[in-house]
């Protein structure tokens, strides 16, 4: 078979799994009308049709399903022989793709692997910030990054960060022009931060906990943000309250730039995990960056 038609197989059963021109194409580094490009030619020169096009998605064919269930596993598995071919090497080496959200990728991904990275000059990282929980084997991730009860089962998980509470806060500015809510419920007559979640498109509910009883509130306000550091800026600049992680809130409280709001309602959450599919155990890149992201208490 042509070297072209191997890369572009390659090519289309990325395009397959996350059915998207625009996704595939940035993880190849390429166009997206370059990559449309490609796969025409692929079909013209195989001469079936792949992939089924709309405006708004692409998915495969039943020619294209067949191809990505049958030759797509022995792709990966030379995926995997040249991976291991790597790792014969004196150091190593490879490129680790990592998705977090930017709390975590800021606090805890980033801080612990500049550590790491002067002594493995041979291991590149690509952090990816999101909100989105990426399937990670469809998007090609070799890490995700998640609170520790929303890893899958089927994944190797490994705790890099300690029980995290939530916290409700707002300036003095915020609070001095708004009474300060007593009950969850409340919180619906204030002027709330919210954080937007890519994948399902809603709004990140604020999940609360005193003693047995857990509520989930739904609130509003003028501001969404798809970053939880915006969303604690416009806090800061007295637009609201917020909601988000203790560590992050605590220097402005104790700067007094922040007050503590129903405090005896907030919840706290597993740890974040990095988890990545078992099939990648034997990477020695991976295993140097899973170990210096473990937590250690």
């Amino acid at each position: 078979m042509p070297r072209e038609d191997l890369q572009d197989l390659a090519a289309f059963f990325l395009v397959a799994r996350v059915r998207s021109f625009t996704r595939a194409a940035a993880q190849l580094g390429l166009s997206q009308s370059a990559l449309s490009h490609k796969m025409r030619e692929l079909e013209s020169r195989m001469g079936v049709r792949l992939l089924t096009r709309t405006t708004r998605s692409v998915s495969p064919t039943e020619v294209g399903e067949h191809l990505l269930r049958t030759v797509a596993p022995r792709f990966e598995e030379i995926e995997a022989e040249l991976a291991a071919l790597g790792e014969l090497r004196d150091k190593p080496a490879g490129t680790i793709r990592i998705t977090a959200s930017d709390y975590s990728a800021n606090t805890l991904v980033w801080p612990k692997l500049s550590k790491m990275l002067h002594a493995y000059p041979d291991i590149k990282v690509e952090v990816v910030a999101d909100y989105g929980l990426s399937d990670i084997v469809a998007d090609r991730f070799d890490i995700g990054v998640r609170w520790g009860d929303m890893v899958a089962k089927d994944m190797i998980a490994v705790r890099i960060g300690p029980d995290r509470r939530m916290v409700i806060a707002g300036s003095p500015s915020y609070l001095d022009r708004h009474p300060e809510p007593k009950t969850p419920q409340q919180l619906t007559e204030h002027n709330c931060i919210n954080l937007r979640l890519p994948t399902s498109g809603g709004l990140l509910p604020w999940e609360l906990r005193k003693g047995r009883r857990q509520l989930q509130v739904r609130v509003e306000g003028q501001l969404i943000f798809g970053s939880v550091f915006s969303m604690l800026e416009a806090a800061l600049a007295g637009h609201g309250l917020v909601y988000l992680p203790e560590d992050l809130a605590q220097p402005h409280v104790a700067r007094s730039e922040l007050r503590l709001v129903l405090s005896d309602w907030f919840p706290t959450f597993q740890g974040h995990h990095a988890y990545y599919p078992s099939r990648r155990q034997s990477s020695r890149a991976l295993s140097v960056v899973i170990d210096a992201l473990r937590y250690r208490a």
